[in-house]
């Protein structure tokens, strides 16, 4: 990898936002507003947008692929791929017809991020046992990158009858169905990505990301001990773009709370603190300010970390959709130039 080759994505969950009298939207608007963010960052020339699935009342992308799909239609350069594909509670040959799919309408520019997802509200919904996590994660994975070899499978395993010389369609049109495993902190995961020669997609949502250099060196290493060039690494990460930085933490400091003190509650988390938060921008892996101070933090992390890709989650909670699409003006009109700059220099 070279930094003048990096690339920068942007990344959302379709958040349910609020309209001017702070009542919640309904899914199907919020639904439509993701389509025009996903255009406008094409007409920007952003690399990469990534939507999420989730399965819950305060995020409307319950299915990436429908809602990447049609932002293929409307656009012509972007690749587009789910951030992420909870792979333990679908079905891998259902999730590689569907990307497939995405990968032709679209003339290969569809990716998949596959994870285990750090929210778990699919299992029930679709009848799998939270004891079974790690086994149906590994097992599917095992299954999807057989799939990735667009040729007849041959698959045997315990969570599903064995597969015989089976064909699946579509076929990748040409070359592989770009794949990430997505990853929040666990070495098994990272040696397994390399195990299956597969790029690494690292979710650092919180604390410093230099703390994130070990499982990059593991990454290397890993891809070193099986002979094989390593595969290319990105990054997830939070954040929020305004004029100044004054105005980028003021509009983005309500909605980030509830968000996070919504989620907390759920797992047990302490309210969050605005000297936490500032903390997090400072020193942390929030990106929040004007595109000079985003863009001072963020090009020491990509140099430093040596990675590919870069894809900033720029919604958050009832961050107003006309908010989110001045952000993602000033990403792709002033940040990432920036950076450019400064990893060139």
């Amino acid at each position: 990898m070279t930094t003048n080759n990096v690339e920068f994505g942007l990344d959302t969950f379709g958040d349910v936002t609020f309209d001017g009298t702070g009542t919640p939207l309904p899914h199907a608007q919020v639904l439509r507003n993701v389509v025009e963010e996903g255009v406008l960052a094409d007409q920007l020339g952003i690399d990469f947008f990534g939507i999420g699935e989730h399965h819950r009342e305060d995020f409307a992308v319950s299915s990436p692929e429908t809602i990447l799909a049609a932002i293929a239609s409307r656009t012509s350069k972007i690749h587009l791929g789910s951030a992420v594909t909870v792979l333990s509670s679908d079905d891998p040959i259902r999730v590689f017809q569907r990307f497939s799919s995405l990968n032709a309408v679209s003339n290969g520019r569809a990716e998949v991020i596959l994870g285990r997802g750090s929210f778990t509200e699919s299992f029930p919904l679709f009848g799998f046992e939270l004891s079974q996590y790690e086994q149906l994660f590994e097992e599917k994975l095992d299954l999807f990158a057989a799939l990735l070899k667009n040729e007849p499978v041959n698959w045997q395993g315990s969570i599903r009858p064995p597969l015989r010389n089976q064909k699946v369609f579509p076929t990748i049109e040409s070359g592989q169905l770009k794949t990430w495993i997505g990853v929040g902190g666990s070495p098994e995961s990272v040696v397994r990505a390399a195990h299956y020669d597969l790029p690494l997609m690292l979710a650092i949502i919180g604390g410093s990301p230099y703390r994130f250099q070990p499982y990059v060196d593991l990454y290397h290493r890993a891809f070193e001990q099986l002979g094989k060039p390593v595969r290319p690494i990105g990054i997830h990460s939070p954040g929020y773009i305004a004029e100044t930085d004054e105005q980028a933490r003021e509009e983005l400091w309500p909605c980030f709370k509830a968000m996070r003190d919504r989620i907390g509650r759920e797992r047990g988390w302490p309210p969050m603190t605005r000297a936490e938060f500032d903390n997090e921008i400072e020193k942390g892996s929030l990106y929040v300010g004007s595109p000079e101070t985003v863009a001072a933090k963020l090009a020491p992390v990509i140099k430093t970390l040596g990675i590919d890709r870069f894809q900033l989650k720029y919604s958050a909670g009832a961050l107003g959709h006309d908010k989110m699409l001045r952000c993602i003006e000033l990403y792709g009109q002033k940040v990432i130039p920036a950076v450019r700059a400064a990893l060139a220099a």
